[in-house]
């Protein structure tokens, strides 16, 4: 019985104990009117919606489906957890903090109306039209690198902006590709861009970088949620098990002990269809770091749950994987030469070509859809490597723009020859909607939803108006 086998077995008994020697005071509003933080839903595997409510109150609410009370499931009492090793030098972190209660309910059936505490939640359609995708959109403060974005300045930390212009387009459903929180460090004394912000990995963090700005695109559509690396076990992967993944919460899953980051850092892929011949993968690429061997243990785990991918893309005519890591883009990097570019992800590109060689994919996936590079970005292959769609431009301080013109040559992965790209570094989100053609209209827009570009994706490829955005 392997580690995560062995987790799972004593889920139940661990958790109850685990859960009555963590908890901790509540908050001293929580008999305010309005105990709820937060309510929003989030799409599980096959897009099972999956209700989430954050609140101060000492239980969890009820909520009513078309017109039957029905009781939510505490999936993580209010807890101050021990102090984990971090990303951050002990001296500059400090134990986790979640004053709140997480609840949760899967509904099991299809729903029409779904309130709680007088919200009115967002359910998900049959499929899907306008799809809004987001990424990297927390306020980075990070003292090892430092960076102190201005997170009091919506100019200098515009997510809210986007958010609100990303609402303003009515979503069917909202994509969030991953990189939630970045508030790491504290703010330094006389910094008055970030003052008083809160940091760490706790619940006021998670507040403040997503849950707080987000509130209309939590209440406007069902969201995706991909993991990003900043919500690694090492960095804010309490936080993303308790509030965001749409799996079970499972004791030793949830990155509190830093033993058991094997299992808390890794999760297998799922499928989420969204119409009759098409669907998204989610793939968890949190750890994806360095190139692998295939020695390594990491290099086995993702070879396994790369296969596990293909298996549920099988019998899909049309795929997207949604990962955070772009496997096929580019990021700027002008100390590197010959080209100022990082080429795409090589630890998971040495995984994907013992199976499909140079292409990396299967026919059948069309694109792949990630961040973790702050720009939009649209790479389309002459090869027949599937267009690499990359929206980090949520929010996060910005990369250096592409250069207008790539060096000769340039590829992010052996035997891909570039047939198309654009980019910008601006703030903002994309869309994307399907046409009757099984074509994608996909735009990029900014921070308050002026258009940059229109693409459209068929059959792998893409081409976008205007062709170069840098």
């Amino acid at each position: 019985m392997n580690g995560w086998q062995a987790c799972a077995a004593t889920a139940i008994t661990g958790l109850v104990a685990a859960c009555t020697a963590s908890v901790s005071t509540l908050p001293a509003d929580s008999t305010s009117a309005d105990p709820i933080r937060v309510a929003f839903v989030v799409l599980g595997e096959r897009a099972v919606p999956v209700v989430r409510v954050i609140t101060v109150g000492p239980t969890c609410p009820a909520v009513e489906v078309d017109g039957v009370s029905q009781p939510m499931n505490v999936r993580a009492p209010p807890a101050t957890e021990a102090l984990r090793p971090t990303l951050s030098p002990p001296a500059l972190s400090k134990p986790s903090a979640f004053p709140v209660l997480t609840c949760e309910l899967t509904l099991t059936t299809v729903a029409g109306r779904a309130v709680v505490g007088g919200r009115t939640l967002p359910l998900p359609k049959r499929s899907p039209q306008r799809i809004v995708v987001i990424g990297d959109s927390g306020c980075r403060v990070k003292a090892s690198d430092n960076a102190y974005q201005a997170c009091n300045d919506p100019e200098a930390w515009p997510f809210a902006q986007v958010v609100a212009a990303a609402a303003a387009t009515r979503p069917d459903l909202v994509i969030h590709v991953g990189d939630y929180l970045y508030r790491e460090t504290a703010c330094p004394p006389g910094n008055a861009g970030c003052a008083g912000s809160p940091w760490g990995y706790g619940w006021d963090a998670w507040d403040a970088d997503v849950f707080t700005p987000a509130k209309p695109l939590f209440a406007a559509a069902p969201w995706i949620v991909v993991r990003g690396n900043h919500e690694s076990c090492s960095r804010a992967g309490q936080g993303w098990w308790r509030f965001l993944d749409p799996r079970p919460l499972v004791l030793g899953r949830d990155c509190n002990d830093a033993v058991n980051d094997s299992i808390g850092d890794f999760s297998d892929p799922y499928a989420i269809p969204f119409a009759a011949d098409a669907q998204f993968i989610v793939f968890d690429s949190s750890k994806v770091g360095v190139p692998l061997a295939p020695t390594d243990l990491m290099y086995r785990i993702y070879m396994a749950q790369v296969r596990l991918a293909f298996e549920q893309g099988a019998g899909t005519a049309h795929n997207i994987f949604m990962n955070h890591h772009p496997i096929l883009g580019f990021a700027p990097n002008p100390g590197q030469t010959p080209t100022g570019l990082y080429p795409g992800n090589g630890s998971l590109q040495s995984v994907l070509a013992p199976l499909n060689g140079d292409r990396l994919f299967p026919s059948n996936f069309d694109a792949l859809l990630s961040g973790h590079v702050h720009l939009f970005e649209v790479v389309s292959y002459s090869t027949p490597q599937p267009t690499q769609l990359i929206s980090g431009n949520g929010g996060a301080w910005a990369d250096v723009a592409l250069p207008r013109e790539l060096p000769k040559g340039a590829t992010p992965s052996p035997g891909a020859l570039i047939g198309s790209i654009v980019s910008t570094n601006q703030s903002g989100f994309m869309t994307i909607e399907r046409g009757a053609d099984s074509g994608w209209r996909i735009e990029a827009r900014d921070r308050r939803g002026r258009l940059f570009t229109t693409c459209a994706l068929r059959d792998g490829k893409t081409r976008c108006v205007p062709e170069t955005l840098q």
